[in-house]
C-alpha cells in the first residue's frame, strides 16, 4: 500500500510528529498535537464505520489530519468540501503533498457537478447561433472555443478569462434535463463522462457538498449513482451541511427552468418539418403565463409561505393554468418525441416539471414546508422537509459507511447537540480541538459601549448602522484601515457604504461592486483597504498577514424572520416542547458568529482586533453563550486599549 516502514505507521500520530516523514520532507511543516489527535480519531472512525464530529480550530491542520488516515485506510473514501475553490485547493495542492510523503500509489479523482464542465454538443450548437451575439459575448465564445481544443478536463475553472457569471456558461454546459446521454454525437469525448469514469475507478474522490448531496438525493429517487460507493465520507466545512441538505431534499421548480424548456423547444424545431407550426403558440402561451404570474407576485414579500401566494386573488387559477399549459406542451412534445432525440428529451423534461409543479401546488406531503421566492425576472417554488434528521439518518444507514464531519465551527460553547440534532446524528463520537494560536497575545475583542439594542429605536434619530459606523471609525483610524466590516443584511451594508464614502482615506471595497475573488485580490493588494461584506464574506475568506487587522461584526447573525422554512421549524419545535429561540435560533447564530470572527486570525503571526457591536452580548443572558463560543482573546469596552494594541503592533513590526 505505501513505502512507509510498518513500525512508523503503527501510530498514525507518529507520522505527523516531530520525527515523522512530514516534518522531514515538507518545509514549514509544524507538528501539532491536536492534528495528531484528530488523525487518530479519523482513523478509528473509518475502521469502525463510525460517525464522528470533529471541531478543529483554525490552524489545527485538519486537512492533513483526515487525508493521512484516508490514504492509509486501504478503503474507498469520498472527501467533500464546502466550495469548488477549496475542492481544487485540496486536490491540486494538499493531496499531492500527502501522497508524495506517504509514498502511496492510490488512484485519486476530482469530480464536480455537470455545470462545471464544458459540453461539446451545446458549444457546437451555440457556435452555430454565434451571429446573434454582441461583441463581448462573441469574443468570450471564441475564447471558449480555443480552450475547448486544448483542455483535457473541460473544467471551466481553468478558463479565468471568461468570468464565472458570464451568461455564456449556461449555454455551453449541460443540465441533467438537457443532456442527450449516450445518443449525444460527442459522447465519446464528453468531459462529464470522463470525470465520472475516473471517479468510479478511484480510491479517493474529491467532491463538493453540492455534488455529494445532488448525487445522494438522486440515488434516493432511484436514478442510479454518479459517485462510487465508499467506506467513508469525510465532510470538510461540515457546518454548511444542514442548509445544503435542506436544499437537496427539497422539490423545486423555477421560472428559469420553464423558460429554458420553452426556448430549447423552439431551437429544436429548426430542421424538423412542421414542428414550429405546432409548438410556437403553446410555447408563447407558457412564456406569457410565466410573465403574468411573476407580475402578480409584486405586491407580496419577496419570499414567504406558499399559503400567502395562494391567498392572493386569482393566484390559484393562475397556478392551475400554468400547470395545464405545461401539460399541453408536454403532450405536443410527446407527439414529436420519435422525430429527434432532442424532442424526446424535451418531453421527459416537461413531464418532470409538470409533476414537480403539481406536487408543490397540491401540497402533497404533510412533512413539507411549501414556499415561494421571487427575483426581478423570475420566481421559484419549493417543498422542503420540515425535519432533515429522518432523511439524513436513512441516507447514512444505506451507505453503511463512516461519516466524518469536520469544521472550525460545529459547537456552541463546546456542545455539539444542535449540529447533531439537525442531521439526525444519534450518539456520534465527538472531538473538540482548540486552535494552536495564542489568542491572548494575537487578538483583542472590543465591545464598544453606548450602542443601542439593534431592534430598538433609541430616540437619537440616527439609525443603528449610523451609530455602528461612528463607533468603528476610531478603530479604523487606529488600524489605518486593513479591515473587514461584516453585516447581517445587504441593506445595512449599503447604508454603511454610503456613510463611509467620504469619511475614510483608504480604498473601500463593497460587496456587489465586483466579483468576490476580484474584490479580495484588490483588498489584499491595497494594504490598507476597508472591505464591506455580508452573507458569503462571513466564511471561506482567508486573508493572512497585515492586510487584515480588524474584523467588525454589526449584529448577532440571527436568521432572517422572513424565512418560511425556519418559521415552520420553530413552530414545530415549540409544539414538541423545545424553546425555539434557545433550542435553534441562538445555536445557529452562535455558529454563524464563529465563522465571521474566524476571518481575523488565520496564521500564527497574525494580530488583530475583533469588534462586536451588538450590545446584547452583555445585556442579554444568552450573550454569554456567544462569548463562550469565541476564541479566548482578552475583551475590552475601552477604545484606548484598542489604540494601545495597535501602537504595540506598530512598535513590534517597526
Amino acid at each position: 500500500m505505501t513505502d512507509l516502514d510498518n513500525t512508523e505507521s503503527d501510530d498514525i500520530g507518529t507520522l505527523l510528529g516531530a520525527d515523522g516523514p512530514f516534518a522531514r520532507e515538507l518545509p514549514n511543516f509544524a507538528p501539532r498535537l491536536a492534528q495528531q489527535a484528530m488523525a487518530r480519531a479519523v482513523q478509528q472512525a473509518i475502521a469502525g464505520r463510525d460517525t464522528l464530529i470533529a471541531e478543529a480550530g483554525t490552524g489545527t491542520g485538519k486537512t492533513y489530519a483526515y487525508l493521512v488516515p484516508a490514504l492509509l485506510s486501504g478503503e474507498r473514501v469520498i472527501i467533500s468540501t464546502g466550495t469548488k475553490t477549496l475542492q481544487d485547493q485540496l486536490y491540486f495542492r494538499d493531496l499531492p503533498k500527502v501522497r508524495s510523503v506517504l509514498g502511496t500509489r492510490l488512484k485519486t479523482a476530482l469530480l464536480k457537478g455537470r455545470a462545471n464542465y464544458l459540453c461539446l454538443y451545446r458549444l457546437d450548437q451555440t457556435v452555430r447561433e454565434g451571429a446573434t451575439f454582441e461583441r463581448a459575448q462573441a469574443a468570450q465564445l471564441a475564447t471558449i472555443r480555443a480552450w475547448s481544443a486544448r483542455t483535457r478536463r473541460g473544467d471551466r475553472m481553468e478558463l479565468a478569462e471568461v468570468p464565472e457569471e458570464s451568461p455564456l456558461w449556461p449555454r455551453v454546459t449541460s443540465t441533467p434535463e438537457n443532456c442527450l446521454g449516450v445518443e449525444c454525437p460527442f459522447f465519446d469525448d464528453c468531459h462529464v463522462v470522463k470525470a465520472r469514469r475516473e471517479a468510479l475507478e478511484a480510491d479517493v474522490v474529491v467532491v463538493n457538498h453540492h455534488l455529494l448531496f445532488a448525487d445522494l438525493a438522486l440515488k434516493q429517487e432511484g436514478f442510479g449513482e454518479i459517485l462510487p460507493g465508499a467506506a467513508a465520507f469525510i465532510l470538510d466545512e461540515a457546518h454548511q451541511i444542514p442548509e445544503l441538505a435542506g436544499q437537496f431534499f427539497s422539490q423545486s421548480i423555477s421560472a428559469r427552468q420553464l423558460t429554458e424548456l420553452a426556448q430549447d423547444a423552439l431551437t429544436e424545431c429548426s430542421g424538423v418539418t412542421g414542428a414550429i407550426g405546432l409548438l410556437l403558440e403553446p410555447v408563447e402561451a407558457l412564456q406569457d403565463a410565466l410573465r403574468k404570474l411573476r407580475l402578480a407576485m409584486d405586491p407580496l414579500p419577496s419570499r414567504g409561505a406558499f399559503q400567502q401566494l395562494e391567498d392572493r386573488a386569482g393566484m390559484r387559477e393562475s397556478l392551475h393554468d400554468l400547470h395545464d399549459l405545461l401539460a399541453t406542451l408536454s403532450e405536443l412534445l410527446a407527439s414529436q418525441a420519435e422525430r429527434s432525440r432532442g424532442f424526446s428529451n424535451l418531453h421527459e423534461r416537461a413531464e418532470l416539471f409538470a409533476e414537480r409543479l403539481e406536487r408543490i401546488v397540491d401540497g402533497q406531503g404533510d412533512r413539507d414546508v411549501r414556499w415561494y421566492e421571487y427575483y426581478p425576472r423570475g420566481f421559484a417554488f419549493y417543498a422542503t422537509p420540515l425535519d432533515l434528521a429522518a432523511p439524513m439518518r436513512s441516507l447514512r444507514e444505506r451507505t453503511q459507511a463512516a461519516w466524518i464531519h469536520t469544521s472550525a465551527t460545529l459547537s456552541v460553547a463546546g456542545n455539539f447537540d444542535h449540529f447533531a440534532r439537525q442531521l439526525g446524528l444519534d450518539d456520534p463520537q465527538t472531538l473538540s480541538l482548540e486552535s494552536p494560536f495564542d489568542y491572548a497575545r494575537q487578538g483583542l475583542c472590543y465591545l464598544p459601549s453606548g450602542l443601542p439594542d439593534p431592534n430598538m429605536r433609541d430616540g437619537s434619530g440616527r439609525d443603528y448602522t449610523e451609530q455602528v459606523i461612528e463607533a468603528v471609525l476610531p478603530v479604523l483610524h487606529a488600524s489605518h484601515g486593513r479591515a473587514f466590516l461584516l453585516f447581517t443584511s445587504h441593506r445595512a451594508l449599503r447604508r454603511a457604504a454610503e456613510l463611509l464614502q467620504d469619511k475614510v482615506p483608504w480604498p473601500l471595497f463593497v460587496q456587489g461592486t465586483a466579483p468576490r475573488p476580484r474584490l479580495l485580490e484588490e483588498f489584499r493588494a491595497s494594504g490598507h483597504g476597508v472591505l464591506l461584506g455580508a452573507a458569503s464574506f462571513w466564511e471561506g475568506v482567508d486573508v493572512v498577514g497585515e492586510a487584515l487587522s480588524v474584523v467588525v461584526i454589526d449584529k448577532l447573525p440571527f436568521a432572517a424572520p422572513d424565512d418560511p422554512v425556519l418559521m415552520a421549524r420553530l413552530a414545530a419545535l415549540e409544539q414538541s416542547g423545545i424553546n425555539p429561540f434557545m433550542g435553534w435560533q441562538v445555536p445557529s447564530a452562535v455558529i454563524a458568529l464563529k465563522q465571521g470572527a474566524g476571518r481575523l486570525i488565520r496564521d500564527v503571526h497574525d494580530r488583530g482586533v475583533l469588534v462586536l457591536c451588538d450590545p446584547r452580548l452583555t445585556s442579554k443572558g444568552y450573550g454569554k453563550l456567544f462569548l463562550a463560543s469565541l476564541p479566548p482573546m482578552p475583551r475590552t469596552c475601552e477604545l484606548a486599549r484598542v489604540q494601545v494594541f495597535f501602537d504595540d503592533v506598530s512598535a513590534a513590526t517597526g
